[in-house]
């Protein structure tokens, strides 16, 4: 059984208020439309349209470039431009494709047609999650049809819709539950039709009991779907903290959480699912927050994927003055940004611009040794130790402290008097240990190579 939240965690002040009463507004970009081909955990999509192809709203841009991977749809109607090199928000440069948009927003035929999922197979349903580009919207981008597709389909028994929205700042996925909960409902019955075994728990924070009270009085009568109100502590909508807290089951960074017999999706995922399945929407458009006290007019809106930051920002009402700091996603896990030109993609989950960096302000000094890192960090790990193995780039020794399991939540920076960078310290050495295995992998790789072409020859021979 849960037991409702997890060991460790922060209370960081959430500023929610800002946005969270702010119904959403749709945007339409007036500028040229970028679709990196990476918005997703896995291979790049590959491009099926060149330069000078007339595209449509729901046109595929890009076909899913391999199992771990997802297609690009177009979110306007206009002109391909071309394939360029494109900064992204994360900061870096990928082939990307650009579409002149011309305003007309036409759509290719049947796109929002509804649909009856009941009347559609279990592999019907996951291709069209497929081909509808939709992957996780809660910031990872790992590829939705994958997750529905796990080797024993029966054992899962666990659908834990995250609508924790842990991350401080963030309302997005609160206005989803004010405003569609009925396509979050209709995007959980339609994976648990997948799933025989399973039953549904929409898990939200207790402290949005306005959202809680509404899906509650609407899955009453469900006998699979259930609303559980969970602590309001960071990060409980941490996969692995979630799990552990509906559940009670643990797992660790070797493990995906199928294995344990739960899946996890974000709210805005299941909207998306009802969206692609039920209303032949692929995936096109993005609920993000635009916040903070450098906001004119913090809101939530509805934006087409490939829209320029800018903006997006210019529908909040810009800039008080000018920011010192400007994030994208959340100010716990999010990426600081140097520059608003780069577009909108499907991992994007907010942009935060605040007046003052309080963070910047304060100079790291030596570590005193307090231990409140160690109490704070959810995965019960010893980030004074991986911070020394992190500053010698020692791997071995940070591998040994179990430094892979780190969720790099940045619940041990929050809570460090020093000030210490350590999750950007802790990030680094995992990108390090990740190179250094896939490097050994393949070096394994084309020396077993060698050694068959080598038996091959032999055999010839002979």
């Amino acid at each position: 059984m849960g037991v409702s939240t997890f060991q460790g965690g922060v209370h960081p002040y959430d500023g929610k208020e800002l946005a969270m009463n702010q119904p959403i507004v749709e945007i339409k970009p007036q500028g040229l439309m970028v679709y990196p081909l990476s918005q997703h955990i896995g291979a790049p999509a590959k491009p099926v349209v060149s330069k000078g192809d007339r595209v449509l709203v729901g046109q595929k841009l890009a076909e899913a470039g391999g199992f771990v991977s997802a297609p690009i749809i177009c979110s306007v109607s206009g002109t391909v431009k071309g394939i360029e090199k494109r900064m992204t928000a994360g900061g870096s440069i990928m082939d990307s494709i650009i579409v002149e948009n011309d305003q007309q927003y036409e759509a290719i035929p049947g796109f929002g047609t509804k649909r009856d999922f009941k009347k559609l197979s279990r592999e019907e349903i996951v291709n069209i999650v497929k081909e509808a580009g939709i992957v996780g919207l809660g910031g990872a981008g790992f590829p939705t049809s994958v997750k529905l597709a796990p080797k024993d389909i029966g054992r899962i028994d666990y659908f834990l819709v995250n609508a924790a929205e842990c991350e401080p700042y963030l309302t997005s996925d609160y206005r989803d539950m004010m405003e569609m909960p009925e396509k979050i409902i209709g995007g959980l019955k339609v994976v648990l039709s997948i799933f025989p075994n399973a039953v549904g728990k929409i898990c939200i924070e207790d402290n949005k009991p306005e959202a809680i009270s509404k899906l509650t009085g609407m899955v009453e009568k469900e006998e699979k779907i259930e609303v559980l109100s969970l602590k309001t502590k960071y990060p409980q909508g941490g996969e692995r903290q979630l799990i552990y807290a509906v559940t009670g089951r643990k797992i660790n960074s070797s493990m995906l959480p199928a294995d344990a017999g739960v899946i996890v999706d974000n709210a805005d995922t299941m909207v998306a699912i009802y969206e692609a399945v039920c209303e032949t929407k692929p995936l096109v458009r993005k609920i993000l927050t635009v916040t903070g006290d450098a906001v004119a007019k913090p809101g939530n809106f509805r934006v087409p994927l490939g829209t320029n930051y800018q903006e997006i920002v210019d529908a909040a009402g810009g800039f008080k003055q000018p920011p010192e700091k400007i994030i994208s996603g959340g100010p716990m896990m999010g990426i600081p940004m140097f520059r608003l030109d780069v577009p909108l993609a499907k991992n994007s989950s907010s942009i935060l611009a605040f007046l003052k960096d309080p963070v910047s302000a304060q100079p790291a000094t030596a570590c005193i040794n307090c231990g409140r890192c160690v109490s704070a960090c959810p995965e019960k790990l010893l980030p004074t130790m991986l911070m020394k193995a992190a500053m010698k780039k020692d791997m071995a020794a940070y591998e040994a402290l179990y430094g892979m399991e780190c969720i790099e939540c940045g619940c041990c920076a929050y809570v460090c008097p020093a000030k210490r960078p350590l999750t950007q310290a802790f990030k680094e050495m995992k990108r390090r240990i990740s190179a250094a295995r896939r490097a050994s992998q393949a070096a394994a790789k084309k020396n077993q190579e060698k050694k068959d072409e080598g038996k091959a020859k032999e055999v010839k021979k002979s």
